[in-house]
């Protein structure tokens, strides 16, 4: 009865000018001004599906690469494996007729197979099977491998009738037709190992969220939160600015991206009680953090990374850098908390505001006897504070990395619960330890299987190894011959576009570095920029698009912890993003006209 009123009263006001848009609802029975956001799963998986497609078009390619030394930003020399930009070939079935030719004389060259490690008598063994059952993996057994045949005889070993492409089955595993992209969950779930995604990230996620599970069961971060508010009334609006310089800060010295996830669970309720939203929460920590990783100048996984690849001095430029982060996070501040205060004034307009419906009732239902900051709670933060120094340290002082986080994860979980236990906050017993750590677990194992399906569309794609065909490799190097010839400051910024689409696929700072570099640096000679600024272009690219792209799994961790569908996140983001790219392209321009070296 209430709708049909409404109906009649908006009806008799209108007259017969009934909206349109009324009468079509009207007609059709449904509102389409009110279009639901895919789920995160389903716009992966159509990701996924492109990929898949756009690897019957791009023929695969690869690199020959080599070992290179450079020093880190601790000055420590170390190796790492980088493409020949001068190598690049597209995939194609081998020339038998004439390595057949060529083989033949090779093993009868003593000398020769020697230098290249490969056994003579085997080799005759070899040439005297029918070549048309040769193929590269039997040539491997051999030690002749394709990086071998090419440096020794160029590309007549290819028969370059008909390139190659690399396209995974629609179904398959390694041990029935190859990779399918239907099976992308389950691969990129597997895929690496504890040091790294997708498998140690995952790792890493469920572990956080069981210590945080057991945390948040003591009820120490609700009666912490509620004691600040309650002795920093008036001050809220200088914590905000504070915390996402220091997360940039984080991100510019030592990387930091993975090692987020745990403060944003801490962060996400505090910000929500201070009357903003999970956006601002999310932003104020992980944000911030890929804000001072783009403007970086000491990063080890990043800038030392690419100057050493490039052949630039490490920590060259750092001044210039210096000036740059302290200016893009002062204004990357003042555009949170513009949204902020927006969110602030009127939380309604917020995209996660029936999202954040959560931990609003967790707040507003917290009991007098929750709210006491008890002796207990204060030892609980301040072993939390401990732990986080611990991690702080063991990052920059001894490269710890995800297995150490981890265990220093469980062991803050663990700890808290002790004490929970000890002074009985919220009647804690070791069984609700166990079961607070399995509900921990249970709420991020959404977030950690987002995780595989990011790393599973660079495995449809071929995967990111220089050295394998991939149709990502031929991007790369057709994207490398468009940038030649064109003028200095249209190939730096060109430089930066491309570094920043590339981040979409590729969200490994290092793996972006190793790739890319090789052919970006020398490409700045052509172009006639110097090439620190094809450093600054890689990173300003590679540092503001993880906070975007749905394949950092860094961020689906965090977005996992704030209960934030991507879509919604992307909302918000999209609009941040177009302001980093301003700044970026305000940071190359200025780059180029002072000559930055």
């Amino acid at each position: 009865m209430v709708t049909n009123q409404f109906a009649i009263c908006v009806y008799v006001k209108g007259g017969n000018s009934m909206t349109k848009k009324s009468k079509t609802q009207q007609k059709n029975g449904r509102d389409f001004t009110k279009i639901r956001t895919p789920h995160t799963y389903a716009i992966i998986f159509v990701v996924v599906l492109i990929c898949w497609v756009l690897t019957f078009i791009i023929p695969a390619g690869k690199f020959s690469v080599h070992e290179i030394e450079y020093k880190d930003s601790n000055g420590e020399v170390k190796t790492k494996t980088v493409l020949m930009a001068d190598t690049f070939r597209y995939s194609y079935n081998l020339n038998t007729d004439f390595l057949s030719v060529k083989l033949k004389d090779l093993s009868n060259d003593a000398e020769a197979l020697q230098q290249i490690g490969v056994d003579q008598k085997a080799l005759k063994e070899f040439v005297k099977t029918d070549p048309k059952t040769w193929d590269q993996s039997k040539l491997d057994d051999l030690g002749l491998t394709d990086d071998v045949l090419y440096e020794k005889y160029g590309r007549s070993i290819y028969d370059t009738s008909k390139k190659l492409h690399k396209t995974a089955n629609v179904w398959g595993t390694d041990d029935f037709n190859g990779f399918g992209f239907m099976n992308y969950v389950f691969e990129g779930l597997v895929t690496g190992d504890k040091y790294g995604s997708a498998v140690g990230i995952v790792a890493l996620i469920l572990v956080v969220g069981g210590s945080f599970g057991i945390i948040m069961k003591t009820g120490a971060i609700d009666a912490g939160i509620h004691a600040f508010i309650r002795k920093t009334r008036g001050l809220e609006r200088l914590a905000l600015p504070l915390l996402f310089f220091i997360f940039s800060l984080g991100g510019a010295t030592f990387g930091m991206s993975e090692e987020v996830i745990p403060f944003a669970i801490i962060m996400v309720p505090f910000v929500i009680a201070l009357g903003y939203d999970s956006i601002v929460a999310v932003t104020v920590t992980f944000v911030a953090s890929q804000v001072g990783n783009a403007a970086s100048w000491m990063s080890p996984f990043s800038v030392a990374i690419a100057q050493g690849i490039a052949g630039v001095p490490v920590l060259s430029g750092a001044t210039f850098r210096l000036i740059m982060w302290f200016i893009i996070t002062a204004l990357s501040a003042v555009y949170m908390m513009a949204y902020a205060e927006k969110i602030r004034k009127k939380p309604e307009l917020s995209v996660v505001y029936n999202n954040d419906e959560y931990f609003r009732n967790r707040i507003e239902n917290v009991t007098e006897e929750e709210m006491k900051f008890t002796l207990g709670h204060k030892l609980i933060l301040l072993e939390m504070l401990a732990v986080l120094i611990w991690i702080i340290w063991g990052v920059t002082a001894k490269s710890y990395y995800i297995p150490e986080i981890a265990s220093q994860f469980f062991v803050m979980g663990f700890a808290a619960g002790v004490i929970a236990v000890i002074f009985k906050l919220n009647n804690m017993t070791i069984n609700d330890m166990a079961s607070s750590f399995q509900k921990g677990v249970a709420d991020l194992a959404g977030t950690a299987i987002v995780v595989g399906m990011a790393k599973g569309i660079l495995l449809v794609l071929g995967g990111s190894d220089a050295n394998v065909p991939s149709a990502l490799n031929t991007v790369l190097y057709g994207v490398g011959n468009a940038l030649r010839g064109v003028p200095a400051v249209v190939g730096a910024w060109s430089m930066y576009i491309f570094q920043s689409l590339f981040n979409l696929v590729v969200t490994s700072n290092s793996g972006q570095a190793a790739l890319t570099m090789p052919i970006m640096a020398p490409l700045s000679d052509i172009v006639g920029v110097p090439r620190q600024i094809a450093v600054l272009a890689y990173q300003l690219g590679a540092g503001f698009l993880d906070a975007f792209t749905p394949v950092s799994a860094s961020l689906v961790g965090v977005l996992g912890v704030a209960r934030i569908d991507w879509s919604k996140w992307a909302k918000f983001q999209i609009k941040m993003q177009a302001f980093f790219f301003l700044l970026g392209t305000i940071a190359i321009i200025i780059a180029v006209s002072v000559g930055l070296q």
